[in-house]
């Protein structure tokens, strides 16, 4: 019999292991049980992301899962409380790295936009919320979107109230080499971010808040076609929501963070197919 070909969750295994291992060692410490790598883990939990379930769910779906148990080289699974504080022992730095390297399977041009989107802390039906008055408080996630591949280059986090102003220049700074052009909608319209810019040799194509009719002057001048692309960033905003959840399960907001980290490392990869 013809051998089946592999499936697209197999290709994001093996993709997702690819990365693991540039990333990280095989263990955390010499001190390692050695029972399961930090690779296994890793691609465990982006697994998770991907299916936008919980551990327990996922570890009863690998059961059934044979070629993917063979990609990841699990000889038995591990338990749901594993998973949990491999999560908890991975830093964001390591996350950080992983969503890096995720950004070299993409092809980009550095045209870059900016923007930001809400995530709930915690699920609840919009139905009940409404009737009982509650205030559901959400994460406040601004994204860098390369606008050729979608790719996710790089994100803010915030639990506040900032200004989007005041989360511009920090994306900036981090990520000047990577990004040709930048493209904001009028929440960025502050000169100290244009001149941030340009002094890292990104040019800003952000509309200016019409106050006059030179402001106005200025808005019509912008290349059309470059600042169009803009709308990928709510494409994928709108994508990491509606395959990944609108919302973060952790209770912790360091984990929250975490969790969202891992939401765009995943997106990356899945793009990557």
């Amino acid at each position: 019999m013809q051998a089946l070909p592999k499936s697209r969750l197999l290709r994001f295994v093996e993709q997702a292991m690819h990365l693991a291992r540039r990333a990280v060692t095989r263990y955390s410490s010499k001190f390692s049980k050695r029972q399961y790598t930090l690779h296994q883990h890793i691609v465990l939990l982006c697994l998770k992301v991907r299916k936008n379930t919980t551990y327990r769910m996922l570890l009863d779906e690998l059961i059934e899962m044979p070629r993917v148990r063979d990609a990841l080289d699990l000889e038995e699974l591990p338990s749901p409380s594993t998973l949990c504080k491999a999560f908890n022992r991975l830093d964001m730095a390591v996350w950080r790295v992983l969503l890096n390297l995720s950004i070299t399977l993409l092809p980009t041009n550095g045209v870059v936009g900016i923007d930001a989107s809400g995530f709930d802390r915690s699920y609840a039906s919009k139905h009940y919320t409404k009737r009982t008055k509650l205030t559901i408080q959400q994460l406040k996630v601004t994204l860098l979107v390369d606008t050729r591949a979608n790719a996710i280059l790089d994100l803010h986090i915030t639990t506040t109230r900032k200004h989007d102003s005041q989360i511009a220049p920090s994306l900036i700074k981090r990520n000047a080499d990577e990004v040709a052009a930048l493209l904001g909608d009028k929440g960025y319209d502050d000169q100290k971010i244009r001149a941030l810019a340009r002094e890292e040799d990104v040019r800003p194509l952000i509309k200016h808040r019409e106050f006059s009719s030179l402001h106005k002057a200025w808005n019509t001048r912008l290349d059309a076609d470059l600042y169009g692309q803009r709308s990928q960033n709510e494409t994928v905003n709108s994508r990491l929501k509606r395959k990944y959840g609108a919302f973060v399960r952790s209770r912790h907001w360091w984990k929250q963070f975490r969790e969202l980290v891992v939401g765009c490392l995943t997106h990356n990869i899945d793009k990557a197919l």
